[in-house]
């Protein structure tokens, strides 16, 4: 299964959801190119429900470890990449620094010159705050 692959279209899902849309099958299936039952949609699936269903709790650890930001200030596309890497980091079933670093990718390949950073200052944060 090609995780990173999948990771990129939850985090893209994830973003429409924000966004108001409804994370359609038709979207879904036009991400992977995968179909239902096959491991990486199984995975983005998996993810995608994960932060929706837990959205409030996210949200939380996110902005504790945004020193001095409000979530309604981060874009768009840095808040998905932010819950889904504190989803996974939640579930604790790959280590924390290979999220931490495929979150920072992400944000060099999908937003600002500085989101790498700020994205992994937040995770760092919440890294920290689940090893006490």
């Amino acid at each position: 299964m090609n995780r990173v692959t999948a990771r990129t279209h939850a985090m893209q899902l994830i973003y429409e959801w924000e966004m108001g849309g409804e994370g359609g099958e038709e979207t879904r299936l036009n991400l992977l190119g995968a179909k239902p039952g096959e491991e990486e949609y199984a995975y983005m699936e998996r993810i995608f429900q994960g932060v929706v269903e837990n959205v409030e709790a996210l949200d939380r650890r996110i902005e504790e470890n945004a020193r001095g930001w409000k979530l309604e200030r981060l874009s768009k596309v840095d808040l998905a990449i932010l819950r889904l890497a504190a989803y996974e980091m939640s579930l604790g079933q790959i280590a924390q620094n290979v999220i931490i670093t495929e979150a920072v990718e992400m944000a060099r390949l999908y937003s600002s010159e500085k989101s790498p950073q700020f994205i992994h200052g937040v995770l760092g944060g919440i890294s920290r705050g689940a090893a006490q």
